[in-house]
This record gives structure tokens, sequence and C-alpha cells, in this order.
């Protein structure tokens, strides 16, 4: 019984022997109701008053820099009736749609639109325009020409 303190000020600590005052606090643990406590942003108590210049807009509600219409289809490495099928369901929706081929793909981009007009609609789609053109892309030494092709298609 000699090792146990019976002081007022002193009490035992979580250790056995270790003996702490009442007025400190071990700088490892954090009483759950302390007021250093973080409130995460979800929580509902959190407001953020509108004039706030951090006031964060959604990215959704920004404008977009280079939007890109809802009308173009830009072929890549997928197959080509996926492409198809995407023209001809935004042909439905819209009078004329465009496909953008850049590169490799180029020949891909013709062969949507010749699937599109030839083979999918039956006549009900004829090519508007085809329009060919060099993008240079790359910086300093690095830069180098590559080909465009835009064929738009629409209805009869």
């Amino acid at each position: 019984m000699s090792d146990i303190n019976t002081n007022d000020n002193e009490h035992v600590g979580s250790n056995p022997g270790e003996i702490s005052s009442e007025n400190s606090i071990p700088d490892t643990v954090v009483p759950e109701s302390s007021p250093d406590t973080v409130v995460p942003e979800s929580s509902p108590d959190t407001v953020v008053p509108e004039s706030s210049p951090d006031t964060v807009v959604p990215e959704s509600s920004q404008p977009s820099v280079n939007p890109r219409p809802d009308n173009h289809i830009y072929v890549g490495k997928k197959p080509v009736m996926s492409y198809a099928m995407s023209g001809l369901i935004q042909l439905g929706h819209s009078s004329e749609i465009v496909i953008k081929g850049r590169g490799m793909v180029i020949s891909r981009a013709v062969d949507v639109a010749q699937i599109i007009t030839e083979r999918l609609s039956k006549g009900k789609y004829s090519t508007k325009s085809i329009a060919i053109d060099t993008e240079i892309l790359g910086e300093g030494d690095e830069k180098r020409n590559v080909s465009t092709i835009e064929i738009v298609i629409g209805t009869k």
C-alpha cells in the first residue's frame, strides 16, 4: 500500500506507478468534447456565408473553356460500329452531326461516315461537307504536323 499516494492534488495515472497532476492533460489523449475538435465540411452545422470570397462554386456551374458540342463525334480507338451507332442516335435528336478524326484514325472517321450514310440510314442521311486541315502539335523542337478531317452528315 505504500505505492499509492492519497494526496488530494495527485492521482494514479493510467499506467501503473505513474502519477500525474489533476490539472495536466496528457499530450496523446484528446477528449471527445474538446473545443479543438475539427468539424468535417460535410457536417450540417458548417455554415459558409454567401458573401465570402472563399466560396467555392461547383464545377458543373462554371463555364467550361472549350465546350464540346453534343453533335460532334471524336473518332478514336473504339470499334467503328460504336461511333456509327452513336452518330445515328445523335442524328435522331439533331439535324446534323460532325465526325472528327485526327492522324491515324482519319480512315476510321471516313468509315464511320460511310456506315452511317450508306448502310445504317438507308438513304435518309447524306454527307453535307468534308474539311481537311493540318494542326501543329508540340512546342519548340518537338513540333509536328497532324492531319485532321471533319465530316458533316445531315438529313437529305
